[in-house]
């Protein structure tokens, strides 16, 4: 009895209760979405409403459960559930359910259970069971093999499953990794590939060859202060590239413009290595490299896009950018989005009385896109409350991770605010057109008894382990 008051008296109430707010209201959002007048009654359980209500109740049941066990299960058993979860993703792949395209459900009866909703547990947990071990440190080749080797296995099973969202939610553990030591650089030029992926996208290798090139001459002005050597490197490879033009067009080499770009920022990057050694800097050798491996990583990204994306991710990437329009085909779900977050102007149109949303023109409504229904019902005002409320979940996650005395606790605890931060940022971004649609729901609002679970357990554990920092266990 004591033990159960210490952890109650310890358990961070004001992150419960906002963990409570936000599943009731996305209950009250899943009915809204689904209410017809020819329904019985609230509590009509063949309605995905009455369902939602079901893993509401087993939710809560598992929080309690969470909350009154032993804490030190965690670590003592990371890997296992590790293995465990991997184990179960290779069983879904060989003898899973399609649904929507994606070979990612283990079918129980009439329901079904997605183990990568999951999977993101045990990985948080062997993250932190690994970076949390006695002398790791996060330097070193083998340190980042390790890393890599325990986010990489579960990503590379879910994108066997054909389930890209669910795999790409991963990447956001690279915020738990910087928390941890990783060198802002690394984060950095992760970022900067990003763009650059965006921009191969859009503008012609020319452009992009020649946006690269002007970033590593700035790095090298920023690192070396050597103004003329910086003018004399940029006019030198314009006087080659103008040099090639000629040559092609005088002879007929028939040089493609990429090629006449290309060869002499590749002379120069080879040159960088010879400046960096005769005047040993250590960072011109880096922005060499950097030159070379991004210009690599432009050239494949077109590769990836044609043929490692799937069909329907390439349409809503280029449909996102404006290279293609198609409102009514790969668009549609976006475009009709966007026209109930937009029709539920500053106050809204009042619950329940949403026109987009109660007659279907927005395809899975009440599960990735149930954001739209609290744009048209509780307009711009309640869009901007459940944002905040998510926001103040987040902040409160971040603090309760911060404040862990045990290295595990709060490399747990981060790994948890990075995967509920980039559900809410992206399926929100996705909602209203400004991030590519990859179909993963938004935490606490989306219908769906995997993820609300899954989402429950994560919160749980790390309440938990807070509720103990006191000794309560």
């Amino acid at each position: 009895m004591q033990r159960r008051n210490n952890i109650l008296r310890n358990l961070d109430w004001v992150a419960t209760i906002l963990y409570v707010v936000l599943v009731l209201m996305g209950w009250l959002n899943i009915y809204a979405a689904v209410y017809s007048d020819e329904h019985r009654n609230i509590l009509d359980f063949s309605q995905r409403y009455g369902k939602q209500l079901v893993w509401i109740f087993f939710a809560f049941i598992m929080a309690i459960v969470i909350l009154f066990s032993n804490d030190r299960i965690y670590p003592a058993f990371a890997y296992i559930f590790y293995g465990i979860i991997l184990l179960t993703l290779i069983s879904t792949l060989l003898f899973g359910r399609v649904v929507n395209a994606s070979k990612s459900w283990i079918p129980i009866g009439s329901f079904g259970l997605q183990p990568a909703e999951f999977a993101k547990i045990a990985t948080a947990l062997a993250l932190a069971k690994l970076m949390s071990s006695y002398g790791f440190k996060l330097s070193g080749f083998w340190s980042y093999v390790k890393v890599a080797v325990i986010i990489g296995l579960p990503v590379g099973i879910i994108l066997l499953q054909n389930d890209t969202g669910s795999a790409l939610v991963f990447g956001a553990l690279i915020l738990v990794l910087y928390r941890e030591g990783l060198p802002a650089w690394i984060l950095s030029y992760l970022v900067f590939l990003v763009i650059v992926f965006i921009l191969t996208l859009v503008y012609s290798t020319p452009v992009l060859i020649t946006f690269i090139f002007v970033v590593a001459v700035t790095l090298f002005v920023v690192f070396t202060r050597q103004h003329r050597d910086a003018f004399r490197i940029s006019i030198g490879a314009a006087g080659i590239g103008l040099l090639l033009y000629i040559s092609s067009e005088l002879f007929h080499l028939r040089l493609s413009n990429a090629l006449i770009f290309l060869i002499p920022v590749l002379i120069s990057a080879v040159l960088g290595f010879f400046y960096a050694y005769k005047n040993r800097l250590r960072q011109v050798y880096a922005i060499s490299f950097f030159l070379i491996a991004t210009i690599g990583f432009s050239m494949s990204a077109d590769y990836v896009f044609e043929r490692v994306l799937d069909v329907h991710h390439q349409k809503r990437i280029n449909d996102l950018l404006g290279i293609e329009d198609d409102p009514l085909g790969w668009g549609y779900n976006v475009n009709q989005s966007k026209i109930a977050i937009g029709s539920g102007g500053f106050w809204g149109k009042g619950y329940l009385s949403g026109t987009q949303t109660k007659f279907n023109f927005v395809p899975e409504q009440s599960t990735d896109f149930i954001f739209c229904t609290v744009g048209e019902e509780w307009g711009f005002l309640g869009s901007t409350v459940v944002v905040l409320l998510i926001a103040l979940f987040l902040l409160r996650l971040l603090k309760i991770a911060e404040r862990q005395t045990e290295h595990f606790a709060r490399i747990y605890g981060y790994g948890v605010v990075s995967i509920l931060f980039f559900h809410a940022a992206v399926n929100i971004g996705m909602t209203i057109g400004l991030v590519p649609v990859i179909g993963i729901p938004l935490p606490f609002f989306s219908y769906g008894g995997s993820s609300l679970w899954a989402f429950t357990i994560l919160v749980f554990i790390l309440l938990r382990f807070d509720a103990s920092r006191y000794g309560a266990y």
